[in-house]
């Protein structure tokens, strides 16, 4: 079964004949559409990507990431025994 999702669409006015050109241009040297391009743009304009890649880290961790923290916890859990005679 195929489940569409409605995505929000957004109508930009007063875009001059240099930035729609450029827009274009752009589009065909990625060879991409337009519409791609201008999302792709927003998307890094507004550091969603570069946001989704930090988290992804904190999600995904690798075993090196799970020693590093194993070792900070042990080297947190370190009891002195004067202080807690």
């Amino acid at each position: 079964m195929y489940i569409h999702a409605v995505m929000p669409q957004l109508t930009i006015r007063g875009v001059s004949d240099e930035l729609a050109d450029r827009l274009r241009g752009l589009a065909r040297e990625r060879g991409d559409s337009v519409n791609s391009t201008v999302l792709a743009l927003l998307r890094e304009a507004l550091g969603l990507d570069a946001r989704r890649a930090r988290l992804a880290r904190y999600a995904t961790w690798t075993p090196d990431d799970l020693g590093e923290f194993e070792r900070s916890l042990h080297e947190q859990r370190q009891v002195d025994p004067d202080l807690w005679k």
